[in-house]
């Protein structure tokens, strides 16, 4: 026998081993995640929503939102945002240098005149320029922060926490909707837990054809674009079936940068977000339990099932391999940066269970798959193959792969019955069949070409995301 061939012999064994394990980690998840569900819905109610919303002794909550280059919607996007229920609230809008006339839209609209402010940058951030105030009473909780361009989400960000008064803050994008009650709901586990939570988040939706009115949801629609229809399709995936499982287990690694609420102190505390990050929020979240550990603090981080916020994906093939190249190299910047906590005892959960999941799980994931299709042809080209085996191995992975995918929206309709319709429901119940043949591959070569792009060091491009804006209902 061959090297070529003692190769191909152990990396079948391999694969196979590999992909059984893969399974049971996913059916494991599945449990998890059911019991997670159901343990929230039960308990929903212990502290009533309204109480707190009526409440004149409730822990305020800044809300952040950096912009650059969003004047088609920024005016709408703000008024949106202000118009949560929540008795104590501020929303801070960080113009990140814009070229174009995002701020002059919001001092015109929100009568907005620049104030003295105490400035403390407690994290460094690129110079801010100024801040600014409505003289319109009604606006008396939007603060307006002006600065020049950091090049990246987390550098805004961290100019919003500098700028923030209130202990508790939500990190969002300033094109999401968020609902009318998203702050009292993420507030509500840093209330009922008697151990300190650090973060919270919840389920994200797309809002790709959705229709709005007053800055709500009205309706929610399939989305009608290729990319966005499957993109919804993994957002329910990950948002009600992965991380559900992880919050379960108190090994959530990932709160989406989409929405997110934080404890201020232990955001400062760890540094606040990364500036030269790929990937600001998992990075963040990975330094904030590193954090803790060595503190040597109890501390949990939960996720409500939920859809709390509505938010544009790329429609564009480039700028939607743009974005996942980005994610893919951010996820290999993290568990690079933070490899000394990989199967670490002093991290506990984090690092014996979490990171190694992340490391063989989803990172090695796309690199095993190429790996298994170059394997494949040297196999059909020079050595027999045992087609039958082949055939049943490749359907058991691909009805796996869409049952998955199919209890996650039949969890998702049973809670939030989010689809208008019928046919709507059936359009993403195909969708969950081409996904494997179609989408998958695409996200494949992102991920492999992210993981290149780190090797090499190549410079980022975030790209420009297009934004086509929110389907208004008329009056």
């Amino acid at each position: 026998m061959s090297n070529l061939e003692k190769f191909i012999d152990n990396f079948e064994i391999f694969s196979g081993t590999y992909a059984v394990i893969y399974v049971l980690i996913y059916l494991v998840l599945s449990v998890l995640s059911y019991l997670a569900i159901k343990n929230y819905y039960n308990s929903k109610y212990y502290l009533h929503k309204d109480v707190l919303i009526k409440s004149n002794h409730t822990t305020g909550v800044s809300v952040i939102a950096p912009a650059y280059n969003e004047a088609t919607t920024i005016v709408y996007n703000v008024k949106s945002l202000l118009s949560q229920d929540y008795p104590k609230f501020e929303v801070i809008i960080i113009n990140d240098g814009s070229t174009d006339d995002t701020l002059q839209k919001l001092i015109d609209e929100f009568s907005l005149i620049k104030v003295d402010f105490f400035y403390r940058e407690k994290i460094v951030t690129k110079p801010v320029r100024g801040h600014y105030k409505s003289t319109n009473p009604v606006y008396a909780k939007l603060l307006v922060v002006d600065k020049e361009n950091g090049k990246s989400k987390a550098d805004a960000s961290n100019a919003g926490i500098n700028s923030s008064r209130y202990a508790l803050f939500i990190c969002t994008d300033v094109d999401c909707i968020l609902r009318k009650d998203t702050i009292v709901m993420l507030t509500k586990p840093f209330i009922e837990n008697t151990t300190k939570v650090i973060a919270s988040g919840a389920a994200i939706r797309i809002s790709n054809s959705c229709e709005f009115k007053d800055g709500m949801l009205y309706k929610s629609h399939f989305p009608d674009n290729f990319f966005a229809r499957f993109q919804e399709l993994e957002y329910i995936r990950a948002f009600l079936f992965g991380r559900m499982a992880w919050s379960k287990t108190n090994c959530l690694l990932l709160v989406s940068g989409g929405l997110g609420m934080f404890d201020k102190a232990t955001v400062i505390e760890a540094g606040g977000y990364w500036h030269s990050s790929l990937g600001e929020d998992m990075e963040l979240i990975t330094r904030m339990r590193k954090l803790m550990y060595e503190k040597k603090e109890n501390f949990l981080i939960k996720y409500i099932p939920e859809s709390l916020c509505w938010t544009e994906v790329p429609s564009d093939m480039k700028v939607f391999l743009t974005q996942r190249k980005r994610w893919a190299r951010g996820l290999v910047q993290t568990l690079f940066l933070h490899r000394k906590m990989i199967f670490n005892p002093k991290y506990g959960r984090t690092g014996l269970v979490t990171m190694p999941h992340y490391v063989f799980f989803e990172f090695f994931v796309p690199i095993l798959e190429v790996l298994g299709l170059v394997v494949l042809i040297i196999d059909m080209l020079f050595f027999s193959i045992n087609y039958d085996f082949l055939l049943i191995v490749s359907v058991f992975v691909y009805f796996f792969y869409t049952v998955v995918t199919l209890i996650s929206i039949y969890l998702d309709q049973l809670i939030h019955q989010q689809y208008s319709n019928i046919k709507e429901l059936s359009i993403l119940i195909i969708m969950v069949f081409l996904e494997p043949l179609l989408y998958h591959p695409i996200n494949v070569y992102a991920s492999i070409s992210g993981y290149l792009q780190f090797l090499q060091k190549k410079e980022i491009k975030w790209g420009v995301m297009t934004r086509q804006g929110f389907t208004k209902v008329k009056e």
